[in-house]
């Protein structure tokens, strides 16, 4: 039996390796999720007029890997102070959300919040919201496993300030 997670972390193509890569997790679809028009394209999503973020679906076994511990990467990966894109990333297309689908994920997710919140690790108030799941799109084929289809392009988009954010702030 598996289980759904989806995250909203800046540019999908950085969000799918973290996950892609601990077991337990089966399957990492980069898509576009929390906005008002059907089955958008990168075109329309990058437009900011279809109010769709940025997003990974996360299919994965509960039994091998919990909500909990995808949630504890999700954190690593993003800047959970910025509400308006991530790092080179800007925009509301962008923007950090953990979308949840039933009160036991969003008990998990706004306990990390408000955890994370009181390590008094950052300066800022966290500002990732959680919110209901809303219809994901998978993207576009050529969006899908990036990492693995231009890892030059990859490691670049890595280097734009997520890299050097993840070593500063999460020992990585």
């Amino acid at each position: 039996m598996t289980d759904t997670a989806i995250f909203a972390g800046g540019c999908f193509w950085c969000m799918v390796k973290p996950f892609d890569e601990m077991p337990g997790i089966e399957k990492v679809v980069s898509g576009y999720t929390g906005g008002h028009v059907a089955n958008p394209t990168y075109a329309q999503v990058s437009s900011h007029t279809t109010g769709h973020t940025e997003a990974v679906k996360i299919t994965f076994d509960p039994e091998v890997i919990s909500y909990e511990d995808l949630v504890k990467i999700y954190w690593q990966q993003t800047d959970p102070t910025d509400a308006m894109g991530q790092f080179q990333d800007r925009g509301d297309n962008y923007r950090p959300v953990i979308f949840v689908k039933d009160d036991e994920q969003r008990r998990i997710a706004e306990k990390s919040k408000q955890a994370l919140q009181d390590s008094e690790m950052f300066d800022d108030q966290i500002v990732t919201k959680i919110e209901d799941v809303q219809p994901f799109y998978d993207a576009e084929e050529e969006h899908q496993e990036f990492y693995k289809k231009d890892p030059l392009r990859f490691e670049l988009e890595e280097r734009g300030g997520r890299e050097q954010f993840k070593q500063r702030h999460w020992n990585n």
